[in-house]
């Protein structure tokens, strides 16, 4: 891990189901340490944790737990992270799975993908990147009721029932993939994202050679988001992007 918890991630959007009982996160790594600081990270917004130490484990506790979210480490002694997640979806079919991995290879994480995961965190990571990917795959899942649709930052606002954006009141029309580079941005506001983190969380996989296609839908959103007003789009130069609220 690069750092402990910070109560920055607890500024996310609160999850809960429905009748108002916590969203419950399984989490497995054999490593007791990470798992009990992801399980530190969890809790502090709010989520129910459950942990294990090794696959077998992980698939007996998903059965009694009836989790929500799975993070699994892929590499474990006996039963590796995907072999587990295949059996805990025998019983929990459409459970969102995090996989976190020390290999960062195109190959591993197309495996994951492949094997069921609906994402992956390579190792190190922060937990704030941890809490917002899990935090949007339980909103994708629909299992969760929230205390907002919206996004805000600073005169931008982005609906997430309606997907309609405005700024200052006016109405911006995006594509579906503007709008979901969009999303992310302002998920991360005044975090500064690299490319590669966009086309993964974007796109979903690695474009290889075509990352100026970023730079390309940047341009496309500056268009429509800063056109006329002050910017809230920035590059950072051999960084990526950052957006924040106009000055």
């Amino acid at each position: 891990m690069t750092q402990a918890p910070r109560n920055s991630f607890t500024d996310l959007t609160p999850l809960s189901h429905p009748d108002g009982s916590p969203i419950r996160a399984l989490v497995v790594d054999d490593e007791a340490s990470l798992t009990e600081l992801l399980s530190m990270g969890l809790r502090m917004a709010g989520w129910e944790v459950a942990t294990a130490s090794d696959g077998a484990e992980a698939v007996r506790t998903a059965r009694a737990f009836r989790p929500d979210v799975v993070v699994l480490d892929v590499m474990m002694p006996g039963m590796d992270g995907i072999e587990a997640l295949g059996k805990i979806r025998e019983f929990a079919t459409d459970i969102p799975a995090l996989f976190l991995t020390a290999r960062d290879g195109v190959h591993d994480r197309i495996a994951g993908l492949a094997a069921g995961g609906d994402d992956y965190v390579t190792k190190p990571f922060s937990m704030e990147e941890v809490m917002l990917r899990l935090h949007r795959l339980v909103q994708r899942s629909g299992i969760a009721s929230s205390d907002s649709a919206e996004i805000v930052v600073g005169d931008l606002v982005l609906n997430f029932d309606t997907r309609e954006v405005t700024r200052g009141g006016t109405d911006i029309d995006l594509t579906a993939t503007q709008w979901e580079l969009l999303r992310y941005l302002m998920e991360n506001a005044r975090r500064v994202v690299s490319k590669p983190q966009i086309l993964d969380q974007v796109w979903h996989y690695d474009f290889g050679g075509q990352a100026n296609i970023v730079e390309l839908y940047i341009s496309y959103l500056r268009k429509k988001i800063d056109a006329g007003r002050s910017p809230m789009i920035h590059t950072v130069r051999g960084v990526g992007y950052v957006l924040k609220p106009a000055n």
